[in-house]
């Protein structure tokens, strides 16, 4: 698998939040980086936030790792951004592309990727919206715009139009990355390098399924036979046979 994973030009970053995964995910030169956000930290029981990133900072220190502020409040926003920017020199700030009000964060942004803070714009779904993220930050340092490619699927739309267009509008920032957020299957892997995407997320169910990647597909459909076959063994499965020859009439 990794020498499949070492031919694609687009950089793989673990999303989650579990502390021993990552541990485990750190040891494989092939993941880049980390992102997490407040669903995934409260999916997996997260408790305090700060202690949390201490121990995650513990064990990424050399690869990118996103952290999300969790204010809703433009200044209160701003506040825990540059609060979430003193934890380390790989850490980027998530901010959302909008609060819950609708209410950009265009100052928010320029603000903070002015004063030198790196930060990785999220919940986008339009190549709009990530063509006015990347504005924000064309006068900061490094930084990525998360395009959430499959909450896009999700709503019935293709992806492909709006994630190159939005790699189009990015193009004269070269020290911004798009970001393939939220992928569904391996085949958004393929779909991400084949348009020269940046960085795409991955989650553990992504993460499992990789090794099918390229998978030969009749080899893949054997492989299907024997795992419906195992598992009808497995349950203890049986049809009997029954006499179907028509009763008598009495």
């Amino acid at each position: 698998m990794t020498a499949r994973l070492n031919t694609l030009g687009v950089k793989f970053f673990a999303d989650g939040a579990d502390c021993s995964r990552v541990r485990d995910l750190c040891l494989e030169p092939w993941i880049k980086g980390f992102t997490t956000n407040p669903t995934l930290m409260r999916a997996a029981g997260v408790a305090h936030y700060r202690t949390f990133a201490e121990e995650l900072l513990e064990l990424v220190s050399d690869r990118p790792i996103s952290f999300e502020v969790i204010a809703d409040d433009l200044d209160e926003i701003e506040r825990q951004a540059r609060e979430i920017a003193t934890w380390g020199e790989n850490v980027f700030v998530k901010v959302p592309v909008t609060n819950t009000r609708r209410e950009t964060m265009a100052r928010v942004a320029r603000s903070l990727a002015g004063d030198g803070i790196k930060v990785n714009v999220t919940a986008v779904m339009t190549a709009q919206q990530a063509e006015q993220a990347a504005s924000w930050l064309a006068e900061g340092p490094a930084g990525f715009v998360s395009v959430f490619a499959g909450r896009i699927a999700d709503t019935g739309r293709d992806p492909m139009p709006i994630m190159t267009e939005a790699l189009e509008a990015m193009a004269p920032y070269p020290h911004l990355e798009l970001i393939w957020a939220s992928p569904r299957e391996v085949l958004n892997v393929i779909q991400a390098d084949a348009i020269g995407c940046h960085v795409i997320t991955v989650t553990d169910s992504i993460l499992e399924r990789l090794p099918t990647l390229g998978h030969d597909l009749d080899e893949f459909s054997l492989d299907t036979v024997k795992m419906f076959h195992r598992d009808a063994e497995a349950a203890g499965y049986a049809l009997e046979t029954h006499d179907a020859r028509p009763r008598s009439a009495a």
